[in-house]
């Protein structure tokens, strides 16, 4: 049995990028003078709170197929996937908070990366079924 050690410390670096996220968060409201509840009002807090959502919204789909990709295929493969799933992150967030128009190349990387870890593991998981008839 793999111990998935790399994929867990790739899960705990996605985890510290959501974490230095909602920290930003923070900044951007000083920043401008938003204070919460509210969450419009100036459209670099906007933009900032934005990245946050939208990788929280990913966070689901990439940490189950990261973990399922390690177990049924390869732990240093996913945790690659992984890395550069982050790399697409950071981008994507940099771009989107610097101008919205920015953003797509991050968002490429970090969906492709996610797509193979998505449909790799969903393929090997139906292939293992079908070879084991369970």
């Amino acid at each position: 049995m793999q111990p998935h050690s790399l994929v867990a410390i790739v899960t705990l670096l996605s985890l510290l990028l959501y974490f230095s996220m909602g920290l930003a968060v923070g900044q951007a409201r000083r920043k401008t003078g938003v204070h919460a509840p509210a969450m419009t009002g100036d459209p670099l807090l906007e933009r900032t709170v934005r990245v946050q959502a939208n990788t929280l919204e990913w966070l689901p789909i990439f940490l189950v197929s990261l973990w399922l990709f390690a177990i049924y295929w390869n732990d240093l493969v996913a945790a690659g996937l992984g890395l550069v799933w982050i790399v697409g992150r950071v981008l994507y967030g940099r771009g989107y908070v610097a101008d919205p128009g920015k953003r797509e190349t991050g968002f490429v990387i970090q969906s492709l990366a996610c797509a193979v870890l998505l449909f790799g593991a969903l393929g090997k998981i139906i292939y293992v079924m079908m070879v084991t008839g369970a």
